[in-house]
């Protein structure tokens, strides 16, 4: 049974009517109470070599973005499970906007509100070789989620913090810039997310702006001056949005980068910000703004390392330039040995569940590789043997099953692979091969 959408608040129309004039807001209101125009789009891998998908349209603000014809079967792919792609709302890849109009492009960014990790694995790989991403999620079982998209997206260079903002400010000055796609009322889903339009009033709205508020005071000690904050909502209130990036100038010390949007898109251009507005781009909506920080700030002096342990040999590339270290799991880790020293401060101030590239579990006295092995960038290409699967047999191995090997694939671990891309490992033991797929990861439904 088809469920019915509820409609537009009335509050919510007269307000857009107030802030936006009639001219503007009927038009947004019609693209909004209209599900069927929602666009879906993806954002290819660079490091992967994820082919475009046919008939795409490219989103003229994001290098790697495409907007589709129509909704494939995301699940039934193998290669959005081997982090080929990344499914992104169009809008949200305008984030790449702010990046270019850093002046001094990021050697440490903290990405703080990260879950599902879409903008993340976008900050990932706008970002050269040599800088680290910090990825956070507060809340648990995102912050799995987060964790999981980041091994898929397979960059080595990557830390993943499960921290409440405050922590950061335990890092005075650390970082370079400071993402915040901070938690709002979700005006700008409407269209898709009959939850938001259900769930939305103008109290709810006002505590959204005041906890936006908090969150950047939280952790505004951890940008260094002159380090750029990137905020972003996906909601058309002016209380989250602009008035909130008058109090951060205001109150904070700060001041606006201006951004400048590709001609003939349909972004809204104001008072240095840019709006993504439903009925003149493609796309949800969504509000981006790119800060300055002017408040002079006393600096982290970075002096500990940890103490790193050996690596297997052999299988990672260039793997003079990795140290070891142990999480608290027991998991061994690869971190690039330039990045030491800032992400030992940063596991000793929050809780980090995941540091550079997990690549290798205890067993007895031996490592056996841990499957983000499998599928980060780094690990070199002959350091296990690799087993093509067809479509029927990757999505078997996806869902946790069992998955016959041919007779001349070597014994012990094997990479499992589809169209060239890992997936993860399997055991082989002759007669038959252990699906080591995390369980957690696995498909749930039935596929064809």
């Amino acid at each position: 049974m088809q469920s019915v959408t509820p409609p537009l608040p009335s509050t919510f129309c007269a307000r857009l009517v107030r802030d936006l004039g009639e001219a503007e807001a009927a038009p947004l209101c019609r693209a909004l109470n209209r599900p069927e125009a929602a666009t879906v789009s993806v954002r290819l891998n660079p490091l992967k070599a994820a082919a475009v998908p046919d008939g795409a349209a490219p989103v003229p603000w994001c290098a790697g973005g495409y907007r589709l014809k129509e909704r494939p079967d995301f699940t039934g792919d193998p290669l959005l499970h081997a982090g080929c792609y990344y499914v992104q709302e169009a809008a949200s890849m305008g984030v790449a906007l702010a990046y270019e109009a850093m002046a001094e492009k990021p050697r440490l960014l903290l990405d703080l509100c990260a879950a599902p990790g879409g903008k993340s694995t976008l900050w990932r790989s706008l970002m050269p070789e040599g800088t680290l991403l910090v990825a956070n999620e507060p809340v648990r079982q995102r912050a799995m989620v987060l964790r999981e998209n980041l091994q898929k997206w397979g960059h080595p260079d990557v830390m993943v913090c499960m921290s409440a903002p405050a922590d950061f400010a335990r890092l005075p000055g650390l970082f370079d810039a400071i993402a915040t796609d901070v938690p709002c009322s979700g005006e700008g889903m409407f269209r898709k997310d009959h939850n938001a339009r259900s769930e939305w009033s103008e109290e709810n709205a006002a505590m959204c702006a005041a906890r936006q508020r908090k969150i950047l005071s939280d952790v505004w000690p951890a940008l260094r001056e002159g380090g750029y904050l990137v905020y972003s909502t996906c909601t058309f209130n002016p209380a989250e949005n602009e008035e909130n990036v008058a109090w951060a100038c205001r109150e904070l010390g700060a001041e606006i980068v201006p951004l400048q949007a590709p001609e003939g898109v349909g972004i809204t251009e104001h008072e240095g910000a840019l709006k993504f507005l439903p009925h003149r781009t493609i796309g949800e909506g969504f509000f981006l703004a790119l800060l300055r920080k002017t408040a002079p700030l006393a600096t982290l002096r970075l002096r500990k390392v940890e103490k790193c342990v050996g690596l297997p040999r052999g299988w990672l590339q260039e793997e003079r330039h990795f140290a070891g270290l142990l999480q608290k799991d027991g998991t061994l880790c690869a971190l690039r040995a330039t990045l030491l020293p800032a992400t030992t401060a940063i596991r000793a101030a929050t809780h980090t569940i995941a540091t550079g590239v997990e690549t290798a579990v205890p067993k007895g006295r031996e490592w056996r590789p841990a499957h983000a092995l499998a599928l980060c960038t780094s690990l070199k290409p002959d350091a296990f043997p690799r087993a093509e699967l067809s479509r029927t047999d990757a999505l078997q191995y996806l869902s946790r099953q069992a998955v016959t090997l041919s007779p001349s694939v070597p014994r012990g671990h094997v990479i499992a692979c589809y169209d060239g891309h890992p997936l993860g490992f399997l055991n082989n033991l002759g007669t038959r091969a252990n699906n080591l797929y995390p369980a957690g990861w696995r498909i749930r439904r039935a596929l064809c």
